[in-house]
């Protein structure tokens, strides 16, 4: 019987665990209990339902990538030209993601399995890979080194252009050798598109 007290993070870690060993169809509130010790209703308290618990563990999952991206992007240099930055983004997007999906396939399969099923915490991470985007694209339309267009369109277009290299759904593509080659023929391809005649 687990004698320190319960905490939202413990029971994610250990949630984490469970859904690496059993994966996303298999694992069960009673799984996670038992690694930590406690009564399912522990585990309730903390979180009222199965869905629950399985969104808390995308949105820290997300939240970590979300933190990885933003401290890239800032190591990229804010003082490059848009081009440039655009870039570095894209080409950080696609890298962390390619490194989350070998560095961690069970974890990451169950991410993509569950972000299938909760599609709200998904699109507020999509929704901030946007914002992302669109900010440099807005300054490279605002600097001249873009044509005139809408940055909301531009960011949306651009970020479905490149779903191929960082859409969960196209993991199994990612082991490719030829990988990152494609993705900077088509970051090219864009920048060219989008810079100014």
């Amino acid at each position: 019987m687990r004698r320190e007290p319960l905490d939202p993070e413990t029971i994610l870690s250990a949630t984490e665990d469970v859904l690496r060993r059993h994966g996303p169809e298999k694992a069960t509130v009673l799984d996670v209990a038992r690694v930590l010790g406690v009564s399912h209703g522990s585990v309730y308290r903390h979180f009222p339902s199965k869905a629950a618990l399985r969104e808390a563990v995308i949105q820290r999952w997300l939240d970590r990538s979300r933190a990885d991206y933003t401290v890239a992007v800032r190591e990229a240099g804010a003082e490059l030209p848009p081009p440039e930055r655009l870039r570095g983004l894209l080409t950080t997007i696609f890298s962390l993601k390619w490194a989350k999906a070998q560095e961690d396939p069970e974890l990451f399969e169950t991410f993509r399995v569950l972000a299938m099923e909760h599609s709200a915490v998904p699109s507020a991470h999509v929704a901030n890979l946007l914002a992302q985007i669109r900010a440099v694209v807005a300054d490279g339309i605002n600097g001249g080194d873009f044509a005139d267009g809408e940055p909301d369109v531009l960011a949306r277009a651009i970020f479905d252009a490149t779903s191929r290299f960082h859409s969960p759904i196209h993991a199994e593509e990612w082991r490719s050798p030829e990988i990152k080659a494609e993705s900077e023929a088509v970051i090219a391809l864009i920048l060219d598109g989008l810079k100014t005649r």
